[in-house]
């Protein structure tokens, strides 16, 4: 199939197939805040919505990206211009009810942006297309965009909000309503995105293990339940607005705080716990949205990044060593160093792009954490060792 839009002319796989009586993707357009208009080809669900438009250079791993709950409220951009191509596996294979394949039970963004479709996918792994998968649970996509341009005007202007909208087949787009209302996007940053990801009640895997690790579930990757599963130790996850005291009743050796998304200053009750479990002196990593919030509860500021990291490449300088990881990250926060001067938080590792803090870790008390994901899932598993080295501080 040929799509011939803004002059560009992009090979695709077959014409996705659709049940009889269900509605079949036509025209498809994207609309930035400020106007910018991009037109394609929609697949997956016939519907609209909104969200941040972010871009991730990643370019392999859409099934955990597209699950990953750091997403939420989002629309995402796929640079890699072919997707689709090894297919999507099953939620089925699970250990301990957690899924292998993907970073949590259903897709997390709120919308996808590609430039080539495959729907022709080779993969021995693989049940069912993209297009496919976005259509079972409602989530539309755009392909034959010109996502280089895309990406450049979010580089230089910075993440915006924007409408994608999905229309019937043969259905002709009206560009000045979409105009006018991307006037008034709402901004999911001003919401409580975490509130919406997380567990609702406590859930304990035991592995029998001689260690207890209480999770805060802020958005959590599966990849993080799986290397914390590899190391034998018992994981109870919690909500993110337990309290101290409630998560104190369950003896744990140690708190490990998740990713997720938004605002982290939205997460007012996991900052408050875990300034009360630091008094304690219990051993805390945090991871992502954690780092923030570690930092916050230590008297520490964050800030909104221009364009974020979201990626699969991302350099993690170590001050102490010299050594420089390469990482996976997806986050549009980061923390202001200058607010860490008087928290006891020491800078641990700087991004070696754009020098700013991806990890700190506390002088006195046993807590650290990092900005990227040493889970991966996808991308370089470079950092693992530092769920190990959480263990050893709860020996």
């Amino acid at each position: 199939m040929e799509v011939n839009f803004e002059g560009r002319v992009v090979i695709c796989g077959k014409k996705p197939d659709r049940l009889d009586g269900e509605e079949k993707p036509g025209r498809a357009v994207l609309i930035l805040e400020d106007g910018s208009i991009f037109q394609g080809i929609g697949f997956g669900a016939v519907t609209e919505t909104t969200g941040e438009v972010v871009f991730s250079t990643s370019m392999v791993g859409y099934p955990e990206s597209l699950t990953d709950p750091s997403y939420y409220g989002q629309i995402l951009t796929l640079t890699y211009p072919l997707i689709g191509n090894y297919g999507v596996p099953s939620y089925d294979e699970r250990i301990f009810d957690v899924p292998v394949y993907f970073e949590s039970i259903g897709i997390k963004v709120r919308g996808l942006v590609i430039q080539e479709l495959c729907d022709v996918p080779s993969h021995y792994l693989s049940t069912r297309t993209l297009d496919e998968w976005l259509r079972s649970e409602g989530v539309p996509g755009i392909f034959g965009v010109d996502t280089r341009r895309l990406t450049k005007k979010l580089r230089e202007k910075g993440v915006m909000l924007g409408i994608l909208k999905v229309y019937r087949e043969g259905e002709e787009p009206n560009l000045d309503d979409l105009l006018r209302r991307s006037r008034s996007i709402p901004d999911p940053n001003v919401e409580d995105l975490v509130e919406k990801v997380t567990i609702k009640e406590p859930i304990h895997y035991r592995l029998n293990g001689k260690k207890r690790v209480v999770l805060i579930d802020c958005g959590v990757k599966c990849g993080i339940l799986r290397s914390l599963f590899k190391l034998k130790v018992d994981v109870v996850r919690v909500p993110y607005n337990f309290s101290a005291d409630e998560i104190l009743e369950y003896h744990p050796n140690g708190i490990i705080i998740s990713n997720g998304p938004g605002d982290p200053k939205r997460c007012s009750d996991t900052i408050e716990t875990v300034r009360e479990l630091a008094y304690e002196n219990m051993p805390m990593m945090g991871i992502c949205l954690g780092n923030q919030i570690l930092a916050l509860a230590f008297g520490g500021d964050t800030y909104k990044l221009k364009y974020g990291h979201r990626s699969q490449n991302q350099p993690a300088y170590d001050l102490e060593t010299g050594r420089c990881y390469i990482t996976t990250q997806n986050h549009g926060y980061a923390v202001n160093p200058d607010s860490l001067k008087k928290t006891g938080l020491k800078i641990w590792f700087i991004n070696a792009n754009d020098k700013t803090v991806e990890g700190v870790r506390h002088l006195e008390k046993p807590a650290f954490a990092v900005q990227w994901h040493p889970e991966a899932s996808p991308g370089p598993y470079d950092t693992e060792f530092l769920f190990q080295n959480f263990l050893e501080m709860l020996r």
